[in-house]
């Protein structure tokens, strides 16, 4: 199939215009935004959408878990579409550009196809994924979950919030549950542009990451109880104390995770101590250990680790440990094609690039189980995400979304 030429690019400013103006919808309190998913605020950033695919000249369907999908007739009307898109939803302190970029950038492809007067051979539907980030009704891909088969649609619904919310009334609340059945739709293949959310691309002064590999997780709770007791009154030989119990494990799970380096990862960022009061040894601690590794066999190699050395941890110390695993995916290779296109576009648009691991979930990582996918990444400045600050350059997201139009159209068959 024909490539685009090489001189053919995005409008990096029209691009970035668009960014600009979405994050005018749910600001944040430190220059980024909270946008969360089917708020308000969700809802007002999906009409802005729509209506820019309908200037676009886009058709968009609206699937019952809210899912948008926006899309270009190409000349082959029984030729499977090629899709592309991310998310709008953000954290409560989220940046303009987790998500948003892969949307809009997807948005783009189209502007410039109409600006070019570029026909395809396969339709070009550009997506928009309900609730990937999880943070207000767990868990994080929720409805690309559904889509891929991994979630019933019904147990999605019933996810609540913090208030007690449910997921399917929030949806229907806010106007955008569509009539469409989830998962109906079959894809060629599937793009996903999105900033790296580390720092491995502006360290090595790359433009460009072709995502190969997304990493599997694991997330193992772990209670240790001890005994609570008087911090003052009661003689070390005598103390039970979970806390310090936590902190040898958690030495470990840094350990293990060292001893599979480079691409293994492990900590706890949930934590909690109980009774947590100054003078209180502490009698229960509660945390969970996050690991993560492209290799499945690493990740379990790390579960059987740790249950091991903290139940002899514990042992020595007179505790008591238990263990629930309360999440995790296995690792996600993307499909060779897919990542061939990606790379190819890169190296036509004389962009640097390197192969890159995922260390975060994507939607992507989900439709991979059913479509042919891929991922682009470009850089974010100090690796922050999930955060107000995080920030990106004009010349990285049009560089990124160059990469992206020219895999997509490439897959999407130009028509002569």
């Amino acid at each position: 199939m024909p490539a685009p030429a090489a001189n053919l690019k995005i409008n990096g400013d029209r691009l970035w215009d668009s960014l600009m103006e979405m994050a005018k919808i749910g600001p944040g309190v430190a220059g980024g935004n909270n946008r969360q998913t089917v708020t308000d605020e969700d809802g007002e950033g999906r009409h802005l959408f729509k209506q820019w695919c309908d200037e676009a000249g886009l058709t968009t369907g609206v699937d019952t878990m809210g899912n948008m999908f926006a899309r270009r007739e190409g000349t082959d009307p029984e030729a499977l579409p090629v899709y592309v898109g991310s998310h709008l939803d953000t954290q409560p302190t989220g940046g303009k550009y987790d998500g948003v970029l892969g949307v809009l950038g997807g948005l783009e492809i189209i502007r410039t196809l109409n600006d070019t007067g570029i026909k395809t051979r396969r339709p070009i539907v550009v997506t928009n994924w309900t609730n990937e980030e999880g943070t207000r009704f767990a868990p994080a891909m929720l409805s690309s979950g559904v889509f891929a088969g991994i979630h019933e649609q019904s147990w999605a619904y019933d996810r609540t919030d913090a208030k007690g919310l449910r997921f399917g009334e929030e949806l229907e609340r806010i106007g955008w549950k569509g009539d469409e059945e989830v998962g109906a739709r079959k894809m060629h293949a599937f793009f996903e542009l999105h900033i790296e959310q580390g720092p491995i691309l502006e360290a090595e002064g790359k433009d460009i990451g072709v995502v190969t590999h997304g990493q599997g997780l694991s997330w193992t709770q772990v209670t240790v109880t001890g005994k609570e007791s008087h911090t003052g009154s009661t003689p070390m030989p005598m103390r039970k104390n979970a806390g310090l119990g936590m902190a040898r494990i958690l030495d470990r799970v840094d350990a293990i995770a060292w001893s599979h380096k480079p691409d293994a990862v492990g900590a706890a960022g949930h934590i909690e101590v109980f009774p947590n009061s100054r003078n209180v040894i502490p009698g229960k601690a509660v945390f969970t250990v996050d690991f993560r590794s492209p290799d499945l066999a690493v990740i379990e190699d790390m579960e059987r680790r740790l249950r091991e050395e903290a139940t002899e941890i514990c042992e020595q110390m007179g505790l008591t440990v238990e263990f629930e695993k309360v999440g995790g995916f296995d690792p996600v290779e993307f499909d060779a094609n897919c990542v061939k296109a990606v790379r190819d576009a890169a190296e036509r648009l004389g962009y640097s690039h390197r192969d890159l691991i995922s260390g975060a979930g994507h939607d992507a990582c989900w439709i991979n189980r059913v479509a042919p996918t891929a991922m682009v990444m470009c850089p974010c400045v100090d690796g922050l995400s999930h955060n107000e600050a995080e920030e990106i350059s004009q010349d990285w997201a049009t560089a990124g979304a160059d990469v992206l139009f020219h895999a997509v159209v490439e897959t999407a068959e130009i028509v002569e």
